[in-house]
């Protein structure tokens, strides 16, 4: 079973908000009490805190599903639901967040920073809160907004101060069993290290972490052996220890030709070529490897690197290089900049949530894209005809329609929002109060004639020509005004007499 995991892909899911609650109060001898739906409680988030306690991902190589809880639903009597638990996952120093593309979100070093991966979804509003002096009995109330849903993916970076790199066998593994507590597995054939060791040195006052990096090869840095998926061990260390074999002879290596194909390596990788190097010759208690490190040494020095000669066995020459290797590591911390104190690390939300862009896809379609009024989509019961309307009056005075009478949107045009797809139609009307959950802008037929076009028709039919104005002249015979000299009104008295 592995017991270490240094790459994992974490499925995370924040909690959904609460529905708001439609209700109306009911209480005897309390007529018309108004809308007392409360507002439903926010998901819960998830976020990402260091834990020098922390050393390996394994815990989440066997739970890579992640879910907070959702918001609980508002209720009536002006009750708000209960907002959801967040999650804090515990991650160790070095920990880097990326997308599945390979982008980085975040980069979590040092105790108690924080990273906020996925937020929860905001709570409905209940009918209470949606009250105005137009809609003063909402017969509608928000959705919860949708939690964050994606993948993330978390590598671990070791955080050392020192990197042995070597080719296989070399005794790294050796090494750092005998100069700290690390218990790696040792054995007499290559690739006995399949993951990095940690271990913690002292010497003298100084106190530094060294970390062993198995698996390099020529052709690491490409994916050859074991080195692409440990080479991100070294990254940030301060100092890199080149461990070569100075018993080579047996196996017919050299050590300068396996120094030049690790720098080789390396270089290919990139970003380490700034770091101060060292040279350990190891496994002089061998009387044919102390002639091979007498013999490269000079080569060596030559290079400009302070080169050991130790033995992980007898532990010759282990002082002198561990305070040499403490020296270097405390010049290294005092050359880089003050640490940075605990962070967290935030995702700031758009600072105009309230912009958005219209653009026509291939299709015809009009696409309406922003932050608020996806949200609004989301947001909406579209089973309520109300709501409906409420998102219309919203969208209207975002400016969303304006904007697409100026892209040239006429009435019945595809409109798309959010996964949202209905047809357009501008100049709906004011909101008239009626049932609740019902709008009567959205039962009139489209063919309808306007308000105005209504009001004029009902004028024009009120006023009379000439010809249809009817009077009875002094005989009695009934004419028009037409063909009258001179009209005569008729009262209600001789109206009754001439009935009789």
């Amino acid at each position: 079973m592995a017991t270490f995991v240094d790459r994992v892909v974490l499925h995370l899911q924040a909690g959904d908000g609460g529905h708001g609650c439609v209700s109306v109060k009911r209480e005897k001898f309390k007529p018309l009490g108004g809308p007392d739906g409360g507002n439903g409680g926010h998901g819960g988030g998830i976020t990402l805190v260091v834990d020098p306690q922390q050393h390996t991902l394994l815990d989440f190589h066997f739970r890579p599903h992640i879910k907070a809880t959702n918001g609980v639903g508002g209720m009536g009597d002006n009750r708000d639901g209960a907002n959801g638990g967040d999650l804090v996952i515990k991650v160790p120093d070095g920990t880097v967040v990326q997308t599945p593309d390979g982008e980085v979100i975040a980069d979590l070093i040092g105790e108690g920073t924080t990273f906020e991966a996925a937020r929860g979804g905001r709570g409905g509003r209940g009918n209470a809160s949606l009250a105005n002096t137009r809609r003063k009995v909402p017969g509608f109330a928000e959705l919860g907004e949708p939690g964050d849903h994606l993948d993330v993916v978390l590598e671990l970076k070791s955080v050392a101060d020192v990197g042995l790199v070597g080719f296989p066998s070399a005794g790294k593994s050796s090494l750092i069993s005998v100069i700290s507590a690390a218990k790696p597995k040792i054995a007499d054939y290559p690739f006995t290290t399949l993951v990095p060791n940690l271990g913690v040195v002292q010497a003298g006052e100084n106190i530094f972490t060294v970390a062993d990096v198995p698996g390099l090869i020529p052709g690491a840095a490409t994916g050859k052996g074991l080195g692409l998926e440990f080479l991100r061990h070294i990254e940030r260390t301060s100092v890199l220890v080149h461990v070569l074999d100075a018993a080579a002879l047996e196996i017919e290596r050299d050590p300068i030709a396996d120094l030049d194909a690790i720098e080789a390596e390396l270089s290919a990788y990139g970003g380490l070529a700034d770091r101060p190097r060292m040279v350990v010759l190891n496994k002089i208690d061998i009387p044919d490897g102390r002639d091979l490190a007498e013999m490269v040494r000079p080569d060596l020095e030559a290079r400009g690197l302070r080169v050991f000669e130790v033995s992980a066995i007898t532990r010759e020459g282990l002082k002198e290089f561990l305070y040499a290797l403490a020296e270097a590591v405390a010049a290294h911390r005092l050359a880089k900049p003050e640490p940075e104190p605990t962070r967290a690390i935030v995702r700031p939300r758009a600072v105009d949530e309230k912009g958005f862009t219209i653009e026509q896809d291939a299709d015809g379609v009009f696409v309406v894209r922003g932050i608020q009024v996806e949200r609004w989509i989301k947001q909406t019961n579209f089973d309520n005809d109300e709501a409906i309307g409420y998102l219309a009056d919203r969208l209207e005075r975002l400016g969303v329609e304006a904007a697409l009478a100026k892209k040239g949107a006429k009435a019945g045009d595809p409109v798309r929002i959010a996964e949202q797809e209905f047809d357009w139609q501008p100049n709906s009307g004011d909101y008239v109060s009626g049932p609740r959950g019902t709008d009567s802008r959205l039962e009139e037929d489209p063919n309808r004639l306007t308000a105005a076009q209504r009001l004029a028709a009902r004028k024009a039919r009120r006023v009379r020509s000439d010809d249809e104005l009817l009077h009875m002249d002094e005989d009695g015979t009934v004419t028009t005004v037409a063909m009258s000299a001179k009209p005569v009104l008729i009262t209600d008295d001789e109206e009754e007499d001439a009935g009789a």
